[in-house]
């Protein structure tokens, strides 16, 4: 490890000082004084100094917990001192003193201290290697891990991913093979089916398709981290008719539990400026979570607030076990999942999309629970301004 050194002229001697300098033209001026200083200095006592640079060598800085520079440290014979500020010469002239007569002393009180003291420049060479070596096994264990825990989280997606497009596509399938059975290609009509029944498979194809996409995207998206950039393109959005098409969607799987579900949407609500699939996203994300926690027959509410004049909130609530406190705050991260839900399906990757979908629209996303009563997650988006 390079480093500015004196040449030293009494290689075993136990006065040892570190200099820590930056590229300041006052740390310059100083550091020529200092030189000047301790050349004198070395005449009343021996001694050997080391000019380490910050910038080249800021794992040094960082170690001996500098705050400010120019500093000055005695590291040898202990105790340690430092001296920092600007006016390092005149703080060397009053401690110079008590620093040869504590050198003094020590090898008083160990004579063979002048025998076994290692050169400063091996010494602190040899302390930097050790410092980066440290530091650089930590960032490679750190990275090991990451490595790790993205190896075991795909795998998990990979392994559940086959069971969780399954039940989409097959129900899409059986839809389109319904149609495609009762079509007739002589006369171009679909026999044997209501109008309506005709219309609810192609809405059961659609819909199912839709969330085949969406189950991928959702996938894709976490599986590039946090640090990917998340696209969005905003434009103006009736939020009211894009949940009642949600819901409307999802109407199918509420009844399969029995679960009421219960809107709260005023007519004057104005008009959001977001992403409609990405709100979609979020609002079914959450629907799903929902619907998942909720008990058969139990409630699900939906409601929407002109809260200020520059957003609207929105807030999907359950009547479900709720959320323990302790995990409240952890529930929005990375594949984060409840202990209670380790053993059921799901990639905990919801809550952390759509955290990052709102953020990306300069909202807001959060939840109050109370254990036993159920969950409310609430969220906001800026209302749309016409230029």
């Amino acid at each position: 490890m390079p480093a500015t050194a004196e040449k030293l002229t009494h290689p075993q001697t136990p006065l040892q000082l570190l200099l820590f300098v930056d590229e300041r033209p006052s740390s310059t001026e100083q550091l020529q004084q200092l030189r000047h200083d301790l050349e004198q200095l070395k005449a009343d006592y021996p001694l050997e100094f080391e000019v380490i640079d910050v910038g080249a060598q800021p794992y040094l800085a960082e170690h001996f917990k500098l705050v400010a520079t120019p500093a000055l440290i005695k590291i040898s014979p202990p105790p340690r001192h430092v001296l920092a500020g600007s006016n390092l010469v005149a703080q060397l002239q009053e401690w110079w003193t008590r620093w040869k007569h504590d050198a003094i002393e020590h090898l008083t009180l160990q004579p063979d201290a002048s025998v076994t003291t290692q050169p400063l420049l091996a010494s602190i060479n040899n302390f930097a290697e050790l410092i980066q070596l440290t530091e650089e096994i930590f960032q490679l264990k750190q990275e090991n891990e990451e490595l790790q825990r993205l190896l075991q989280f795909k795998d998990r997606i990979i392994s559940m991913l086959a069971h969780d497009l399954r039940n989409p596509l097959t129900a899409a399938s059986i839809a389109l093979e319904t149609l495609e059975t009762n079509y007739n290609p002589h006369n171009g009509q679909i026999s044997r089916l209501t109008p309506a029944l005709t219309a609810h498979l192609i809405k059961q194809a659609r819909v199912q398709t839709r969330n085949i996409e969406r189950l991928i995207a959702d996938i894709l998206q976490a599986g590039k981290g946090k640090t990917a950039t998340l696209r969005i393109h905003p434009q103006k959005l009736n939020l009211e008719n894009l949940c009642l098409d949600i819901l409307n969607s999802m109407k199918p799987v509420f009844e399969a539990k029995m679960q009421q579900v219960t809107t709260d949407i005023p007519k004057d609500l104005p008009y959001v400026y977001a992403d409609t699939e990405r709100v979609r996203q979020v609002l079914v994300n959450l629907l799903d979570n929902a619907i998942k926690y909720t008990p058969e027959e139990g409630t699900i509410a939906i409601s929407i607030l002109h809260r200020t004049s520059q957003k609207v909130q929105v807030s999907v609530s359950d009547n479900g076990p709720g959320i323990p406190e302790e995990s409240r705050e952890h529930i929005f991260e990375d594949s984060f999942r409840l202990q209670r839900d380790q053993a059921k399906e799901g990639y905990g990757i919801g809550l952390s999309l759509c955290q990052r979908i709102i953020l990306a629209h300069y909202g807001r996303i959060w939840v109050d629970s109370t254990p036993g009563s159920g969950s409310c997650f609430h969220f906001t988006l800026p209302v749309y301004r016409q230029n």
